[in-house]
């Protein structure tokens, strides 16, 4: 399978993304195609990546970046995993942007209250960051909590979406 690859320029640093057919299969702040291939199992990883235009998804970070939140949510992403993982990327891609919920919010969000690890594991294995929106989940005390590339962009993110 051969993949699509492109950075782009960001207020928060170089943003990778990394298309299939069309559909981000990882992406994040940064410039190396290996830091966006270990987002994904290894039997998932395209075979062969090009340096390309990805369209949609790059004019979907660039509008977010000015200001235009919607686009990000209409980029077709492709994830893989459980039953329930596939159902909390999905409900992650419904939390309007400045306004994020906690781990515990996030599991009742899912329809699982007991669910906070679980929760949480969801947001951890996420690829495809900025277009599910793994940012907008807090630890369960209200603070900032972990994100795979770094605390400041996600504090960024957010600050973005709170005054969008």
């Amino acid at each position: 399978m051969s993949a699509t690859i492109q950075f782009l320029d960001t207020a928060d640093g170089p943003f990778g993304i990394l298309a299939l057919d069309g559909s981000v299969i990882a992406s994040g702040w940064t410039d190396s195609a290996d830091a966006l291939l270990a987002r994904l199992a290894e039997k998932r990883r395209p075979l062969d990546i090009a340096d390309g235009d990805t369209g949609g998804a790059a004019d979907a970070v660039r509008a977010f970046y000015a200001g235009d939140l919607a686009p990000i949510m209409a980029v077709p992403v492709t994830q893989y995993g459980t039953t329930l993982q596939h159902a909390g990327w999905r409900a992650l891609r419904t939390i309007a942007p400045g306004a994020p919920l906690t781990y515990s919010e996030f599991a009742v969000h899912l329809g699982s209250p007991s669910a906070v690890r679980a929760a949480a594991s969801i947001c951890a294995r996420n690829a495809p960051a900025l277009f599910v929106p793994c940012h907008r989940v807090l630890r369960t005390d209200g603070t900032m909590g972990g994100f795979a590339w770094g605390v400041p962009v996600k504090e960024s993110l957010l600050a973005r979406e709170a005054a969008a």
